[in-house]
């Protein structure tokens, strides 16, 4: 005959109790006040059950014992490296990465402005940021304006809106002006 297997079932049976004395906690429905700690009747133990797929946690302890059983390896001399056809490694030369900046286009319109006037390079920086400050507001603004009215599509119209939302007074009539100029001549040639 064969030995069972206690699973969920077989244990219930055999009534397993776990006894937990909690003095914090009494029980709400404590037929003997008198009868001291709190016990607690929970289904059986983990390791008397038979589980089909070990927890992570068994399976992680399982995997540890296994390792405690096997001896390290032994590490063997480093191989040297052979240098290649040619003499000495080349390295290899690292790309620097592109930064895409507005400073050449803000020193040409500087020079258009005032030819003899000349930008430090903090300076420089402090204008790049405020372009691309500016830049982010009015593409937010004109987002924001597209889903507004169900469009999928940022057009002119929407970016002329965003500016006249985001730019002050006299500020934004210049620039609505600056901007229809530019489409035009773009669309004309």
């Amino acid at each position: 005959m064969q030995k069972q297997i206690p699973t969920v079932q077989t244990l219930r049976k055999k009534d397993p109790t776990v006894h937990v004395i909690d003095p914090h906690h009494t029980p709400s429905n404590q037929s003997n006040p008198a009868q001291g700690p709190y016990i607690l009747n929970a289904a059986p133990k983990p390791s008397d059950l038979r589980l089909e797929k070990p927890s992570p946690i068994q399976h992680r302890i399982q995997r540890m014992a296994k390792g405690a059983e096997k001896k390290p390896a032994e590490k063997k001399p480093a191989e040297k490296k052979i240098p290649k056809e040619g003499g000495a490694e080349k390295k290899k030369k690292r790309s620097k990465k592109s930064v895409e900046t507005y400073k050449i286009y803000i020193f040409k319109v500087l020079k258009q402005v005032h030819p003899d006037i000349g930008i430090s390079s903090k300076a420089m920086g402090i204008m790049n940021s405020f372009i691309n400050d500016i830049f982010e507001k009015l593409a937010q603004e004109s987002s924001r304006l597209a889903r507004y009215n169900k469009k999928p599509t940022i057009t002119s119209r929407e970016i002329q809106t965003a500016v006249r939302l985001v730019l002050p007074g006299e500020l934004a009539k210049h620039a609505v002006s600056e901007g229809t100029k530019a489409v035009t001549k773009f669309t004309s040639s």
